[in-house]
């Protein structure tokens, strides 16, 4: 059996909030920057809470560690021209990859409702970014039904309105199994979505916390992924249980004709780097090449 290609990566990071936090930031990349990555994307907290730390830590990466930055925009809690100020500013800096996003809601908020004279939704902050002929827009899409859409098809139906504002690829929510992943390509295609897609891939470091996040975004557990946790995790084989989960997922997914995987990567390295070594990515460079 020929084994698929080693696949084009790249990695979420979320800002650090804490000298601690910064800390793990700046290990997590020296340790999967030399994966040579295609970009690194750095998150909003919910609500925009860490704007100005995004800010500082996609200036700081593009400056120092020699990867292409895709930074998180959102339209809460800003005006227009404040959100794009904020892509300008990262334009000025040599960053023009832009993960376009609605944004979550404030803490404590049940719904977006967007700032009297900011963006109404992604779309709108699309075609705005768009329009400069500057960025390359990347965006978000779900393969299972966003907690606001009524089925599949809605949200299809909406990535096909971010694509024809301008947006260049997009990226998946978190899923568990690769059929979810095909189903959604095929629909997506039938729609005449031809962007690339990317699938969002989580390691899972905490079968706990995952689970709970999955519940809340409307990634669907499977029974079978809830009994094996149950058992690994009482045979303190949790660890072992996720490498071996998350590359096999993977190599279906690469089976199946994908040839880009983004890792979420909770900034925490071990685990993504030891999937990415399975698939046979390893470090094309030494750190002090790519800083």
């Amino acid at each position: 059996m020929t084994l698929p290609a080693a696949p084009r990566i790249s990695f979420e990071f979320f800002p650090p909030q804490s000298i601690e936090a910064s800390f793990r930031l700046w290990e997590t990349l020296s340790t999967l920057a030399p994966l040579g990555p295609e970009f690194v994307s750095v998150t909003y907290g919910a609500g925009g809470t860490t704007r100005d730390l995004t800010h500082d830590a996609v200036k700081t990466i593009h400056a120092n560690y020699g990867v292409n930055v895709a930074a998180h925009l959102t339209c809460v809690d800003a005006t227009r021209d404040e959100t794009l100020e904020i892509a300008e500013s990262y334009a000025a800096a040599g960053v023009n990859q832009i993960v376009a996003l609605r944004g979550d809601p404030p803490k404590g908020a049940n719904r977006f409702e967007a700032h009297p004279e900011g963006f109404g939704s992604s779309i709108e902050l699309i075609e705005s970014l768009a329009s400069k002929g500057n960025f390359e827009i990347r965006v978000g899409a779900y393969p299972e039904p966003h907690p606001e859409a009524d089925n599949l098809q809605e949200c299809v139906d909406f990535l096909k309105r971010k694509v024809d504002a301008g947006a260049t690829s997009a990226i998946t929510q978190f899923f568990f199994e690769a059929d979810t992943f095909f189903r959604f390509r095929d629909a997506c295609a039938k729609a005449g979505i031809d962007a690339p897609i990317i699938p969002g891939i989580l390691p899972v470091n905490n079968w706990k916390r995952v689970r709970n996040f999955a519940s809340r975004c409307g990634s669907v557990i499977p029974k079978w992924l809830d009994e094996a946790y149950d058992a690994a995790i009482r045979d303190d084989r949790e660890e072992l249980l996720s490498t071996a989960l998350c590359s096999e997922l993977c190599t279906n997914l690469l089976e199946g004709g994908v040839e880009d995987l983004h890792f979420y990567t909770l900034n925490s390295p071990d685990l993504t780097r030891n999937v990415c070594a399975a698939l046979g990515v390893t470090p094309k460079t030494d750190l002090a090449e790519v800083a």
